[in-house]
């Protein structure tokens, strides 16, 4: 009852949000269609817009604040664009993202920043353009079961309507072999997609194949001083991983390449709206994978101008 009774305070509290917004960007022919480049947070927009702003022949159009989101919109080699950064965690990006499409006329999102990478043979400063994004703090918490140490108890509900049971399991190639984390059982994410009724389990919010393959021709042509792959899987979760046992699980269980804070959330608000996207990602720290303290707050800028690189290398192959 409990959690019947939070679902319908956070939708009520949401609508009221979205009905008092200012007023929704018209469509039409003299409506531009953005190219979204999206960051989560200073280091990655501070990157963003210095290396848009190297650009010749680049020009900036606005700049406006909406419910806190600051929105600069310009053109850059013809292309309109709309400029901004989420903030940090999942449910920042979900709504900034979700105000960004329901005031301007997003026609596709490039989103670049930095990860942790949980892929042992990524350095700091590789980048990846994921295609598969995963949540990964999408869970149950459960107690121990006292005559059974290492073993818990597992709530029916869990049972009954996660892939608990191997036989549940869809048959996808893709998808994860979901093992526990000491109390931490991992699940897929309830989703509801426009004309539908019912909410459906998804595990993964697939990028855009059009944009991975921009990407690739990108990672054919391009020489950076840096390495960049294209594919795999990635994680999301509204934690900052600094742990190598928990890395280690990120991998086995995901197969993932990094982990961050914002990526699934904006894939799936992308993927609810049926607008384009990818995200382009570069490596900072290696998630507790390193010997000592994380070294992310050293390696954040460097990182950060290596995605943008590729972000623009990419909007420039469109």
């Amino acid at each position: 009852m409990l959690r019947k009774q939070t679902l319908i305070l956070f939708v009520v509290i949401g609508l009221h949000g979205l009905l008092n917004l200012p007023a929704v960007a018209g469509s039409g022919s003299d409506v531009p269609e953005y190219i979204a480049l999206v960051t989560a947070y200073d280091p990655e927009i501070d990157a963003l817009i210095a290396a848009l702003e190297d650009v010749e022949g680049h020009r900036w159009t606005g700049d406006q604040q909406i419910v806190g989101v600051h929105f600069k919109t310009g053109e850059i080699h013809g292309k309109p664009i709309l400029v901004f950064a989420t903030q940090m965690s999942i449910a920042n990006a979900a709504m900034s993202m979700q105000v960004a499409f329901s005031h301007f006329n997003v026609s596709q999102v490039l989103y670049a920043g930095i990860a942790g990478g949980v892929n042992p043979e990524l350095e700091k400063g590789d980048v990846v353009v994921v295609e598969r994004w995963f949540y990964h703090d999408e869970s149950a918490y459960f107690n121990p079961e006292p005559s059974k140490p290492g073993e818990y108890i597992v709530a029916d509900y869990f049972k009954n309507s996660s892939w608990y049971y191997e036989e549940n399991r869809p048959d996808d190639p893709h998808l994860p072999h979901y093992e526990n984390f000491g109390m931490i059982f991992p699940d897929d994410v309830l989703i509801v997609r426009q004309g539908e009724d019912d909410p459906e389990p998804v595990s993964y919010f697939s990028a855009t194949p059009s944009l991975l393959r921009v990407a690739e021709s990108v990672a054919e042509r391009a020489e950076f001083d840096f390495d960049l792959a294209v594919g795999g899987n990635a994680v999301t979760g509204s934690v900052f991983v600094d742990n190598a046992e928990y890395r280690e699980w990120l991998r086995r269980v995901w197969k993932a390449e990094v982990t961050e804070m914002e990526s699934a959330a904006v894939g799936q608000v992308c993927t609810i709206n049926e607008i384009p996207w990818v995200i382009i990602r570069a490596v900072s720290d290696l998630a507790g994978g390193q010997e000592g303290k994380n070294e992310e707050n050293l390696f954040d800028g460097i990182a950060s101008a290596n995605a943008a690189k590729v972000l623009l290398a990419m909007l420039e192959a469109m």
